[in-house]
């Protein structure tokens, strides 16, 4: 085993343990939503977006049509344009050819360890750490899904707030180092509540106007942190 296999895998470790608990969450609430084994299964291996399956099982429940999760959960990764657009020019000429294969995998984790890489990228080291986070998610909800069989109903329609959990953890680092993001945390929470008291959007489009609202009000924001980092 070479010495890039081995830290490929020492660093995909970690993500792998990072998933199954949040993925035995995942697979908790798919059976306490009522979907069959069968479809919690490709939920994770066919989409593979972590906290947008919350969300598009979440707006599934609310009886959300397809084209509306379809929108939500499109603008909930978008971000992972930018991170695969970056990581496309860490790869070498001969691991190109794989591109579409490497950004199926790539999450927040897997692209926040590889942006610590020093030189480039090669496909192996790539491959490794991906797979590593997805065999973590989906035999993470595999695993709750048939654990839901076995807890009260009460519980695993509980789960639903394992979405909640996944968000403030990626939330509150980005808070405490930024007054802005906080400001933009409670506009959105503000506006989501209003659109939902006036009830004339369908339902679960409250969440789509919310992020292109918000996240146009923080391109403005950004913009302005970046040119004061300039001038100072």
């Amino acid at each position: 085993m070479t010495k890039e296999v081995r830290d490929a895998f020492k660093s995909g470790i970690p993500i792998f343990i990072g998933y199954v608990p949040a993925a035995i969450a995942f697979g908790i609430l798919s059976k306490g939503c009522g979907i069959t084994l069968l479809e919690s299964f490709l939920f994770s291996a066919v989409v593979f977006a972590g906290a947008s399956q919350f969300i598009a099982l979440n707006l599934l429940m609310t009886g959300m049509g397809p084209g509306g999760i379809i929108l939500t959960t499109l603008l909930v990764n978008f971000r992972h344009f930018l991170m695969s657009a970056y990581l496309s020019t860490r790869i070498g000429k001969m691991a190109k050819r794989y591109k579409f294969m490497m950004a199926f995998g790539v999450t927040d984790e897997v692209f926040s360890v590889l942006s610590f890489q020093k030189g480039r990228l090669s496909k192996t080291f790539i491959f490794i750490l991906e797979i590593s986070a997805y065999a973590g998610w989906v035999t993470g909800t595999l695993a709750g899904y048939i654990l839901g069989g076995f807890l009260p109903e009460i519980l695993t329609k509980s789960m639903g707030v394992a979405l909640y959990a996944l968000l403030l953890a990626m939330l509150l680092p980005e808070i405490k180092k930024s007054v802005k993001a906080l400001i933009l945390t409670i506009g959105s929470g503000l506006l989501n509540t209003i659109l939902i008291k006036l009830d004339f959007l369908p339902n679960g489009w409250t969440i789509i106007v919310c992020i292109l609202v918000i996240a146009l009000a923080g391109s403005f924001f950004i913009v302005d942190e970046v040119q004061e980092e300039i001038y100072e």
